[in-house]
C-alpha cells in the first residue's frame, strides 16, 4: 500500500484510477483498507478543488416539493396563504425565519440551504 496525500491533478487522477482497480476489495483486507483511505483522500481533494455551491433555496424548495408530489397549494401550511406561497416561489418575497423553520421540519431541507442568500425578482 503506497498512499500519499493528493496534491496535484495528476495525483488525483492516479488515485481515482487506483480506487477503480481496488473498489470491490473485501472490507478489512489490505486493499479494502487502501480503498477506504483513498476514498477519504479523494473526497478531501475534491472539496478543496471542486467546491459545490449550495443550491438556490427557492429552487431547492420547488425541487423537493415536486419530488414529494406537492403542488403550491400543499405548501400553504408552511407559508400561510396561497398568495404568500406564490410570492415566495416567484421570489417576490424573502423567506422568514418562521418559514425556514417550518420548511426544515416539514420538507427536511437543511438550514444550510435555506439560509443561502438569493435575489428577489423585480
Amino acid at each position: 500500500m503506497d498512499i500519499k496525500i493528493i496534491r496535484t491533478e495528476d495525483d488525483y487522477k492516479n488515485a481515482l484510477k487506483r480506487l477503480d482497480e481496488i473498489f470491490d476489495a473485501s472490507v478489512g483486507s489490505p486493499e479494502g483498507d487502501e480503498a477506504e483511505i483513498l476514498g477519504l483522500l479523494i473526497v478531501k481533494y475534491e472539496k478543496q478543488n471542486y467546491p459545490v455551491e449550495a443550491p438556490d433555496p427557492i429552487e431547492y424548495i420547488k425541487f423537493i416539493a415536486e419530488q414529494k408530489g406537492m403542488k403550491p397549494k400543499d405548501l400553504m401550511p408552511i407559508f400561510g396563504t396561497f398568495s404568500r406561497v406564490s410570492e415566495v416561489l416567484n421570489k417576490k418575497r424573502k423567506l422568514t425565519l418562521n418559514m425556514i423553520k417550518k420548511i426544515n421540519e416539514r420538507l427536511q431541507i437543511p438550514y444550510e440551504i435555506l439560509l443561502q442568500s438569493y435575489k428577489l425578482s423585480n
